[in-house]
């Protein structure tokens, strides 16, 4: 392997429960699970880090996506029937299957974070957990690639998968 490309080692710091069991029934993305409650289990020793984030409204969450199927380079989208690069989708067959969803921040209860649009399965683990903060979001108009071409009725029916 050449210099530049390592393994990277990640541990979990946590764990997500949440309603989702199934991957078929799942929603995709946090906006189509919207109400859904779930919480985040922090390991206890790292309950120091959690601090000062009951302040924040929301929280973007890095996870593992478990239960992925093999990495595909080629994957056709939920939203569409066109093949797609995985890179332009958020496929969880990826090289590295990542997931992330911005989530709202309900309460904090000790290691206990109570979030609520939870589109992670039960049993998810959590690589990171950091603050959503507004000013530093995109703040230009955003191009969505294929995406534009899926109308707003199609993406809600679509993402919710009958929850």
């Amino acid at each position: 392997m050449d210099a530049e490309r390592r393994d990277i080692v990640f541990r979990s710091v946590g764990i997500v429960r949440s309603p989702h069991t199934n991957p078929s029934h799942t929603p995709i993305q946090p906006r189509y699970a919207k109400g859904i409650k779930g919480r985040i289990e922090i390991d206890p020793e790292l309950e120091a880090g959690l601090a000062d984030l009951e302040g924040f409204s929301h929280i973007v969450v890095l996870f593992h996506l478990h239960r992925a199927g093999p990495a595909r380079l080629t994957v056709i989208p939920f939203l569409d029937s066109t093949p797609r690069g995985v890179f332009a989708t958020r496929s969880p067959s990826r090289p590295n299957p990542l997931g992330m969803s911005v989530v709202r921040l309900l309460r904090r209860e000790g290691r206990i974070l109570h979030i609520c649009d939870v589109d992670m399965l039960d049993g998810t683990p959590v690589i990171d957990i950091k603050p959503h903060i507004a000013r530093f979001g995109v703040d230009e108009p955003v191009r969505n690639g294929w995406l534009d071409d899926v109308t707003e009725e199609e993406a809600n029916q679509l993402g919710s998968r009958g929850t």
